[in-house]
């Protein structure tokens, strides 16, 4: 359960990382790809390589899903259905992915942020980014 203090603090944080949204979702895509190299397999169509048009546009659309959900906390659910919908049927993704995507991009933002990842940052980011996570893998049940 986040506090009201914590949403404040996410949608702050967000909005800064949304003017990065490209950067911050390629580098999280990447460092997924890299630790977890079977999540490649979703996008075998897709040029993935560093820097590739690609990964900076799909990296930017998922940053900016997040923001989305961010500003529309207390409806995340139906924020978020038609993308839960999309890849569960759709594009067949295992839900176990989105958490791990959801600790790459919060490692990314901890790179990213320095100083101002703080331990209430990280744990607000934490609590957000599993129930965003949760909220993806719905369809699945």
């Amino acid at each position: 359960m986040l506090s009201k203090y914590e949403k404040e603090l996410l949608v702050t944080i967000w909005d800064k990382a949304a003017d990065h949204a490209e950067e911050i979702g390629a580098e999280s895509l990447l460092r997924m790809f890299a630790c977890f190299p079977k999540t490649k397999t979703y996008f075998a169509h897709l040029d993935i390589s560093p820097q590739s048009e690609h990964l900076r546009s799909h990296g930017k659309k998922i940053i900016l899903a997040v923001v989305e959900g961010a500003k529309n906390i207390s409806t995340l659910t139906t924020t978020l259905a038609p993308l839960s919908a999309l890849h569960a049927y759709q594009l067949k993704i295992h839900p176990t992915n989105f958490k791990l995507l959801s600790h790459c991009i919060l490692v990314t933002l901890a790179c990213r942020m320095k100083d101002e990842f703080t331990p209430v940052a990280h744990a607000a980011l934490d609590k957000f980014l599993s129930a965003l996570a949760a909220v993806l893998a719905e369809k699945y049940r």
